[in-house]
This record gives C-alpha cells, structure tokens and sequence, in this order.
C-alpha cells in the first residue's frame, strides 16, 4: 500500500498531537516491543513511536524492520520519532486515530 501526498498530508495532520505510545530503546525490537507495537497499530491504525536506538542509520534500519514484520507504513519522520500507519479491516471508533 502506497500512500498519496495527499493522504501523507492529511495523516501528518491527524498525528500531529499524538504523543508516542511505544519506545524502541537501546536492546531494539525484542518479542515484548514488536508484540507491544502490533498491538498499538491494531488498536489506533495511526500511531508515533520515539526511537532511541542510536545513529540514523540504526534508527532506518529499526523503522525497515518494524515495517517488513507488522506490515506498517512509514508515514513521516522527524528526528527520533516516526509515524506509522496500518489500517484495521474493522477498526474500533473508540479507539481509531483516524475515525476521531
């Protein structure tokens, strides 16, 4: 699934006052935090996740791999901390960051 401007656009607008709801540290992307993010992306489809893994280089790759096994999109990233996107086939209206 690619993303159009337009929809980066108006994602970037609907994150824009989330804060992060996972943190990738130091010991990277055990079980527990690659389990912790499905979670997260099931419930809210568009979630921020702050990464503190290092150099820019780990932090592409952590985002690449957190992509490839959650089947996430990148939607935007600015310094340390990364917006992604997973669209639920029957999100919950409660909990949906794209349905408030």
């Amino acid at each position: 699934m690619t993303l159009s401007n337009d929809d980066k656009k108006h994602l970037r607008r609907l994150g824009h006052n989330l804060k992060p709801v996972v943190t990738v540290a130091g010991k990277g992307l055990s079980e527990a935090v690659l389990a912790e993010l499905e979670r997260a992306l099931n419930d809210h489809e568009l979630i921020k996740v702050k990464l503190a893994v290092g150099d820019n280089e780990a932090k592409r790759q952590a985002i690449t791999e957190i992509c490839e096994k959650l089947d996430a999109e990148t939607v935007q990233t600015i310094g340390h901390i990364v917006l992604l996107l997973k669209r639920s086939d029957k999100p919950n209206p409660r909990l949906s960051n794209l349905l408030r």
